[in-house]
């Protein structure tokens, strides 16, 4: 069996004095797209952010594999370059930064490279803009700097398609967004996977509008810091039609 993109193993993670995670198995292979739910405070962000490398958060126990190779004491810019991409669910306005300017540092960060030319990041970024259906003057507006909910998240599937991660973290991307734009930015999740089909996918959310545009392969329900509950997509339904309550140890699932 190949090697998973991203596997966890028992992880534990702690926050100052507080327990977050307590002992999270997942495994995402190529090509996959696995959606994460559970109720506020469950820890959902929390593990993408682990993953990611936040320095506000403490492995206890357990092992972050890329590709094998355990990441659990790599810089988040180490990971960035080795391929973990993560999409904010606030993403930060930069003043000063034009959005070309900030992806053409960080594509020749993610390449190894020193530099990159701005005639080539323009070309890949004016392509991408076509195929997302953005106007190319966005391009030259400041990361970030008076967008819309939905101009923010747009962008940020701009840069997992520029950046070619190993494996996205979508935090939350449909958060604060209505339908349409939820359904503008889902498309444009599709059209970067199917341009880069070996990514792996993991979908922070509580909305199954969002999976029903993304089509997850797996759905996993945290709750208090653990995986309970792992399915298919009809498992976002589940909850949908009858919350997370059913899907507590305590309950009846």
């Amino acid at each position: 069996m190949t090697t998973p993109l991203l596997e966890l193993r028992n992880l534990h993670v702690n926050a100052e004095d507080s327990v977050i995670l307590r002992g999270v198995d997942l495994v995402v292979h190529e090509g996959e797209v696995h959606a994460l739910m559970g109720p506020n405070g469950a820890g959902k962000s929390t593990l993408a952010s682990v993953i990611m490398g936040h320095p506000g958060y403490t492995v206890t126990q357990g092992q972050i594999l890329l590709n094998g190779e355990d990441i659990a004491l790599w810089s988040p810019d180490e990971r960035a370059r080795a391929g973990i991409f993560l999409a904010f669910q606030y993403p930060e306005a930069i003043g000063g930064v034009s959005v070309v300017q900030f992806l053409r540092q960080a594509i020749a960060a993610r390449r190894g490279l020193d530099e990159l030319s701005v005639l080539e990041v323009r070309l890949d970024l004016m392509e991408w803009m076509d195929r997302l259906g953005m106007d190319p003057a966005f391009a030259e507006r400041h990361l970030n700097d008076g967008f819309s909910g939905g101009e923010r998240k747009r962008n940020e599937v701009l840069q997992m398609a520029l950046l070619t991660p190993v494996v996205a973290l979508l935090d939350e991307t449909d958060s604060g967004l209505d339908i349409d734009a939820l359904r503008i930015v889902a498309r444009g999740v599709r059209t970067v996977r199917d341009e880069h089909p070996t990514m792996g996918v993991v979908v922070v959310t509580h909305y199954v509008k969002l999976l029903e545009e993304i089509q997850p392969d797996q759905v996993h329900v945290l709750i208090d810091g653990r995986i309970e509950r792992s399915g298919d997509a009809s498992l976002a339904q589940l909850i949908e039609d009858h919350g997370y309550e059913s899907l507590r140890p305590s309950g009846v699932a």
